[in-house]
């Protein structure tokens, strides 16, 4: 009989590997011998769970864009006021910066990859953008509509926009190895969107 609780922790220590090892270096940057000298384990087993590296890291940006839905979920309900939506995106980020694992979107990362990566892989990273400015779409729409915030464009352009500065924020704050630009170049943003008390 096999043990799902040892299999499954086995898989999800391998994709959390293999996520630090993309965020440190990039889809090319690692193979299968980098995650088993990280994890102890042998290449066959990591083969057993994920028979190709295409495999793992298409299941790993999948579980990326599930667990970013569930995140967006939860502030949606948490948080109903469109401003302290796109506070709490920014803030996740502003939280994740120092942390060497998690520093990085890992769909940002693997989107500057796009032409070398595998199509099934691209197609999950396309899905992550989509879901995202679907999302950032629908908050700048309700607080336009609310009258919470204020837009100089279509919602659809302004949330292509505002991911593009967090995630350029992102490059900004590793380029220089300063934390603290991360928020010196998102929240003049976020005061643009702020309508005046």
């Amino acid at each position: 009989m096999v043990n799902t609780a040892s299999t499954s922790s086995t898989a999800d220590n391998i994709l959390r590997c293999a996520q630090s090892l993309i965020v440190a270096g990039g889809y090319n940057g690692f193979s299968y011998a980098d995650i088993a000298k990280v994890i102890g384990i042998r290449n066959a087993s990591i083969h057993h769970h994920f028979p190709s590296k295409a495999e793992l890291v298409r299941t790993l940006v999948a579980r990326y864009r599930e667990e970013a839905q569930a995140g967006i979920a939860g502030m949606e309900r948490q948080v109903p006021q469109p401003l302290e939506q796109l506070r709490g995106y920014i803030a996740y980020w502003e939280a994740c910066i120092g942390d060497p694992a998690s520093s990085f979107c890992l769909c940002a990362l693997l989107a500057i990859e796009m032409p070398v990566l595998p199509p099934e892989i691209a197609l999950e990273v396309k899905a992550y953008f989509r879901t995202l400015s679907g999302w950032l779409t629908a908050v700048l729409e309700r607080g336009a509509s609310e009258g919470a915030l204020q837009l100089s464009g279509p919602a659809q352009i302004e949330a292509e926009i505002f991911m593009a500065v967090v995630h350029g924020a992102m490059l900004s704050a590793r380029a220089y190895g300063d934390a603290g630009m991360f928020g010196s170049i998102v929240n003049p943003l976020l005061a643009r969107f702020a309508r005046p008390a």
